[in-house]
């Protein structure tokens, strides 16, 4: 998108130091002169609720108009902050991480938001991209007043006190054309490498599925001369020399763990699994790790042996796997199974549970947080081949996916990177590095300008 763009022939230092050299035509004005803080409030509460996000700016929460239930806690929106579009929302308390941005609709928003009206002099969508741009948001997270960077505020004043790059108006229009278009290319670009992505995760995890539920015998790439019924649903039948047992039945030791309640436990070297820790493969590393002292003195933190497979019983990452590659604790979310009978390959039963993790998410129970207990991985009823034969089934099913697993890793590498080059064109853009005026000319006149 940025083939022809051109340097700025002439430029000048801005007399700010963080801000560098500018075009010549360009002028540095504090934000007191092209914001005023608005503090309208709502009457009813009935305006459209909206959100602000690092990720997208503001947006629309779910409708108010009683259709659906409010996507808030609060128990009244009356007194919430009211926004008109073109207003910029900043969340005092997140700004440091680009949580503010311009809005594209009217509504309302939490009481501890600022709203801003935009002086005539700047382009709406031309701050949006400003403020949300790498070098301001560093500005902005040194500018933030707190001790740590949890509890960073950007109060009115601070925010007054930053320096904008301001072009002419004509030119911050051409701007905002040009990023619209450029940022809708680039995200389309992403969808459509994300939905590549989904669909080699199906198809990696039919094969998984095929291989370790016996609809495909390995070695022949055909199903099994023989059936017999399960008797467990999501299995159907089985090869007729296949078994059937609970997860129980397969390892001789089973638990799960705990949060150390003091700080200090946690300064040690033995790793601490977090649901967030799994990934469906071996767990190398952990977030967190906790001291030998905690494993002594806390009873219901128990120490796991390598090849023990953990589960997670909790929220978004039920039915998560990961199996220990060193010796680990898990927390109270994770379920255990260690120490394998001989007639038990891990690493199939891991395979197992990841073709099964919607079955076992669709026994969890629970509103917003669904969860599953120790009793329900327990009683969960899985396929038992020949260990052999669980130990090929691994083997080929791994060879089968590898290139699978390259390309969706390569897929993902490149959504990084272009992610990466928005980020960086979007800044060079709004910094004066590259004139996109000529760019801009040549766009088609049927462009639409496109929400923030």
């Amino acid at each position: 998108m940025d083939a022809g763009l051109k340097l700025y022939e002439r430029m000048k230092d801005s007399g700010v130091e963080w801000l560098g050299n500018i075009p010549t035509h360009w002028e540095v004005i504090r934000f007191k002169h092209l914001l005023k803080e608005r503090n309208s409030r709502s009457l009813d509460g009935t305006e459209q609720l909206l959100r602000v996000s690092q990720y997208s700016g503001v947006t629309k929460r779910r409708p108010t108009d009683g259709t659906e239930e409010p996507d808030t806690r609060a128990d009244s929106l009356i007194g919430y902050k009211c926004v008109d579009q073109g207003n910029l929302v900043v969340n005092i308390m997140l700004a440091w991480n680009g949580s503010l941005g311009v809005s594209s609709f009217p509504g309302i928003v939490s009481p501890a938001y600022c709203v801003y009206s935009l002086s005539s002099r700047a382009h709406a969508k031309y701050l949006h991209y400003l403020l949300r741009s790498i070098p301001y948001k560093t500005r902005i997270k040194a500018k933030s007043t707190g001790v740590v960077e949890s509890r960073l505020r950007l109060y009115t004043d601070d925010l007054f006190r930053l320096e904008a790059h301001l072009p002419p108006h004509s030119e911050q229009t051409a701007i905002v054309r040009f990023l619209d278009l450029a940022t809708d290319q680039i995200e389309q670009c992403i969808r459509a490498k994300e939905k590549l992505i989904a669909l080699l995760e199906e198809q990696k995890q039919v094969i998984i599925h095929d291989a370790v539920t016996g609809r495909i015998n390995v070695h022949t790439g055909k199903p099994y001369p023989d059936y017999k019924p399960s008797g467990v649903q999501w299995l159907d039948t089985i090869p007729s020399h296949w078994e059937v047992r609970k997860l129980w039945w397969l390892y001789q030791r089973h638990g799960s763990g705990t949060t150390p309640s003091q700080d200090y436990y946690f300064e040690g070297p033995v790793p601490w699994v977090m649901s967030g820790d799994l990934n469906d493969g071996i767990v190398e590393t952990t977030t967190r790790t906790v001291s030998k002292r905690a494993i002594n003195e806390i009873s219901t933190l128990k120490l796991y042996p390598p090849l023990s497979l953990v589960i997670a019983m909790y929220g978004a990452t039920i039915g998560r796997t990961g199996v220990l590659a060193d010796y680990a604790c898990t927390n109270q979310a994770c379920f255990v199974l260690a120490d394998p009978y001989p007639h038990t390959n891990t690493a199939f039963y891991q395979m197992v549970l990841v073709a099964a993790k919607k079955e076992l998410s669709a026994v969890s129970f629970g509103g917003g947080q669904p969860n599953i207990n120790a009793e329900v991985v327990k009683q969960f009823r899985v396929p038992l081949p020949p260990v052999s034969e669980q130990t090929d089934i691994v083997n080929r099913s791994r060879h089968a996916i590898s290139g699978i697993d390259t390309r969706i890793s390569q897929e993902q590498s490149q959504v990084i990177l272009i992610r990466e080059y928005r980020t960086r064109l979007i800044a060079d853009v709004v910094s004066g590095k590259l004139d996109v005026r000529e760019a801009a000319k040549a766009l088609p006149d049927d462009v639409a300008e496109a929400s923030p």
